[in-house]
């Protein structure tokens, strides 16, 4: 059912309940054949934290997650005429805003009164920007978003001007910002996230191939924030903050869903999981005292590792370690990130192999500033690395980091920027640094994978996780033809057509 189509149903409801969306960002057919979809479905790990603090304060709420369970037009429509909540709110990507808003657009049609709120890093970038082009929005939520959703759900309409960190319509029709929550939430106060709203959950989620032992395996986030300011990082939620839960309560949630959801394997999506080292060692040393029969991955910086602590890890279950590389080109590396040693890097990745953890670089193309010659040397780096798994994004500037300014500002001089909301998903070259063009960036990013795919020793890696990681090659298996059909785009658009 879309907007022209919706019945429309009786005015919403007076009761302070919200119903929470997360939106697929795409066509619901192109979904069912996305490899990149199929291969990584992520929960909504924010709303999940949202439900459950509305939950513990008594504020009735729901999700609906349209990207684990695309066609989920009828079931929103079915769920507003049912229960007819007060507010609908979105989080939403940047890829994923028109289609939020699309999806606000269908929720007025069929509750006229409900309530539209956004959050997410793209609207807490382009704040009053929102509500000045998307009429259908009433609220945008700036930064975190446990308690301000709280108090924007119950306080009254005429006093909402007083919730921080809410961008809203003033008497006069223009939106305005509130200005940012000046305290923020002890992590450790928070329930766990209400993985029980997820449906399906944990069947209906899955990791990257490849990158876990066992399953059932889960998402899990055990900070927020970065203390860095690297140029290509989007910090319009958490800006330079940077918090994290004890060891005691990271323990208490895996413990949680080891015995609620029987989870084997969870990935932990922190930016900085060991930036303070006394909390992972403390950790490691509960689970060695108490197993749980669960192994982890996690992100670090290679400058917040010893070999002492990687050891710890290894013993705790530590499966596998994410590295940003991002390039393997030090001058461009400088430009746009603190701390550029490839020399540390590397002397990094060899302390993790020799602790006996998996390495997974994480690298991108077509930064401004990269050449065809900056390509062939990151090329050339990443090969000579001991890693066994690396991931290339396609370079996106988003709203909200130092870049996505310096470009906008930039100009010509810095390279051809389309800024196309929908496509950009780090999937698709949106920015093409001075120099370079489109069908060479593609040609040489098609040859990183390629190159790296024929190499004897991955090849061999990836044979071995056959009894390393079974749970892989069954998903491998049964989605072959996406994979095929992946790989022959690829080709063809590599080859420039």
């Amino acid at each position: 059912m879309d907007a022209n189509n919706a019945v429309a149903g009786s005015p919403a409801g007076d009761k302070k309940s919200i119903l929470l969306v997360h939106p697929l960002g795409y066509s619901a057919k192109s979904a069912r054949h996305d490899i990149s979809r199929i291969a990584n479905i992520m929960p909504p790990l924010g709303l999940a934290s949202i439900s459950a603090y509305l939950t513990s304060r008594g504020l009735a709420n729901d999700i609906i997650d349209c990207y684990a369970h695309p066609d989920s037009d009828e079931l929103i429509v079915a769920y507003l005429l049912r229960e007819r909540p007060a507010f609908i709110g979105f989080s939403c990507t940047t890829s994923s805003f028109f289609d939020g808003e699309r999806l606000a657009r269908l929720a007025k049609s069929t509750l006229p009164g409900v309530k539209v709120v956004f959050g997410g890093v793209h609207v807490s970038a382009m704040q009053e920007k929102v509500l000045e082009e998307y009429p259908v929005i009433d609220y945008v939520v700036v930064g975190e978003g446990e308690e301000t959703l709280r108090e924007l759900l119950a306080t009254s309409a005429g006093q909402r001007d007083t919730v921080a960190s809410v961008v809203l319509r003033g008497a006069d029709g223009r939106p305005f910002f509130t200005g940012r929550r000046k305290e923020l939430l002890d992590l450790d106060t928070l329930p766990f996230p209400d993985y029980a709203k997820l449906a399906g959950y944990p069947q209906a989620y899955t990791l990257p191939i490849f990158n876990y032992p066992k399953a059932p395996n889960a998402s899990c986030l055990s900070s927020r924030g970065c203390p860095y300011a690297c140029s290509y990082c989007d910090r319009s939620v958490f800006k330079r903050s940077f918090r994290y839960n004890s060891a005691d309560y990271l323990y208490r949630h895996l413990s949680f869903l080891r015995k609620t959801y029987d989870i084997r394997h969870v990935n932990f999506y922190d930016d900085q999981f060991t930036f303070n080292r006394q909390r992972v060692a403390d950790f490691c040393r509960m689970v060695m005292d108490a197993p749980l029969g669960m192994t982890f991955n996690c992100a670090a910086r290679a400058e917040h590792l010893d070999f002492e602590l990687l050891t710890l890890m290894k013993s705790a279950g530590c499966w596998m370690i994410s590295l940003g590389i991002e390039t393997g080109d030090e001058e461009l590396l400088a430009a746009h990130r603190q701390n550029p040693d490839l020399v540390m890097m590397r002397e990094k990745i060899a302390l993790i192999k020799k602790a006996g953890i998996r390495v997974k670089g994480l690298l991108m193309m077509g930064l401004p500033g990269e050449t065809e010659a900056s390509i062939k040397k990151s090329q050339k780096y990443v090969y000579s690395l001991p890693i066994d798994d690396f991931n290339l994004a396609k370079f996106t500037p988003f709203p909200g980091s130092p870049v996505y300014r310096q470009i906008k500002e930039g100009g010509a001089s810095m390279g051809t920027f389309h800024e196309d909301w929908e496509k950009m998903d780090c999937m698709q070259f949106q920015f093409i640094p001075k120099g370079m063009e489109l069908a060479r960036m593609e040609e040489l990013f098609v040859d990183f994978y390629r190159a790296h795919f024929q190499r004897p020793r991955v090849m061999w890696s990836y044979v071995a996780m056959l009894w390393k990681s079974p749970d892989s090659w069954l998903r491998f298996l049964r989605h072959l033809p996406s994979f095929v059909r992946f790989t022959s785009t690829n080709k063809r658009i590599g080859k420039g057509k």
